[in-house]
């Protein structure tokens, strides 16, 4: 590589560690925009709105009115929005969402969305910086791997809402967990643009580590819902028992989706990326036999790959089995993400093996 050649590379990766800081700094702002829509939408209002329209209902009143074609007005009932997953599952409404159904905190919701969109220009803008200074896919190292992953994420997420999908409450829990993937990634897992080692340098690696990385956003995705619908379903467990939750906890319970829309959410997700996770094992079992000679030899990442993908194919069985519906399949879910999570941050700076090349 000619001076000049390498000079123009050190400059690209400069870019990308101002992209990558500078996209932190937008995500920061969607971060307090996401608490405000919070708390703006918060106030109670909620409960008030919630408990004014059962009395309504109750009193036999209408709840909304139209206006005819003839000039008049008539009067219909308000109609109750109902999701159903499982047989034996509550019937209850979905709430308002983050903000609260109020003006302002959708305002406010309205503004985290924009600027967790720029963000993720930014930050894909950094990624792309990053493959151009080192002239390959972006994928050869842990940092590399996580500014892609976080990237996708929050891609998953934005795709989600274009496609009209009522995840706006996953915002802020995105955002917060992006934004601790990115910290760990410029302070811990940094390292200097440089080349593949040989066994890497395959076309593989764009087939493998890509859809490795397309499905652990998307089972982070699926986890958020899965973590969230323990928490809804306990609390509407504590209603049905009679008991009265603290005015936080309803305000922040009462504006997400049903039990039942979470359970029902996190399942989809999971079943949809699942084929692509056999593929991302089976490619990757192609590359290590034309990289070492051999298709399979219980190095810990692909040990602990293979275990990853049997949990969730527990999860999926057990969800589908009438016994370990609900909470059980739930924490098989939250189980087989975390083997993922350790598969990545545990088998690459704890266990050594033949992917230790990947290191910080």
């Amino acid at each position: 590589m000619t001076p000049l050649a390498a000079a123009a590379n050190e400059n690209l990766a400069e870019i990308s560690n101002y992209l990558i800081y500078s996209s932190m700094a937008v995500y920061t702002l969607a971060f307090l925009a996401h608490i405000a829509e919070w708390v703006f939408g918060s106030r109670s209002k909620v409960g008030r709105t919630a408990a004014a329209l059962t009395a309504t209902a109750a009193a036999g009143a209408p709840a909304v009115q139209v206006r005819t074609k003839g000039g008049g007005t008539a009067v219909l009932d308000k109609p109750k929005v109902v999701t159903r997953s499982a047989a034996g599952t509550r019937d209850v409404p979905d709430g308002p969402g983050a903000a609260g159904g109020t003006v302002q905190g959708d305002l406010y919701g309205r503004i985290a969305i924009s600027l967790t969109a720029l963000g993720f220009l930014i930050e894909a803008g950094g990624v792309v910086a990053r493959a151009m200074s080192v002239q390959r896919a972006p994928w050869g190292n842990m940092y590399e791997f996580s500014i892609t992953f976080s990237t996708v994420a929050v891609g998953a997420y934005l795709a989600l809402l274009a496609l009209k999908k009522n995840v706006r409450w996953l915002g802020l829990i995105l955002v917060t967990s992006v934004l601790l993937d990115l910290g760990i990634a410029v302070k811990v897992l940094y390292t200097d643009s440089d080349q593949l080692v040989p066994a890497l340098d395959s076309y593989w690696l764009y087939i493998h580590v890509s859809t490795a990385i397309f499905c652990g956003a998307v089972f982070y995705i699926g986890a958020a819902g899965t973590a969230l619908y323990l928490f809804r379903d306990s609390y509407e467990r504590h209603l049905e028992q009679g008991r009265t939750p603290g005015r936080f906890r309803t305000s922040v319970m009462e504006r997400l989706p049903s039990a039942a829309s979470l359970d029902k959410f996190a399942y989809r997700i999971n079943a949809a990326v699942f084929p692509l996770w056999t593929f991302t094992i089976i490619a990757g079992a192609i590359w290590a036999g034309d990289a070492w000679g051999r298709y399979w030899g219980w190095d810990p990442k692909e040990v602990w790959s293979f275990v990853t993908w049997v949990a969730y194919a527990c999860y999926l069985h057990a969800r589908a089995t009438a016994g370990w519906k609900g909470r059980k399949a739930a924490y098989l879910a939250l189980f087989a993400f975390a083997c993922w999570i350790w598969n990545y941050y545990g088998v690459n700076m704890v266990l050594n093996g033949l992917h230790s090349y990947s290191g910080v």
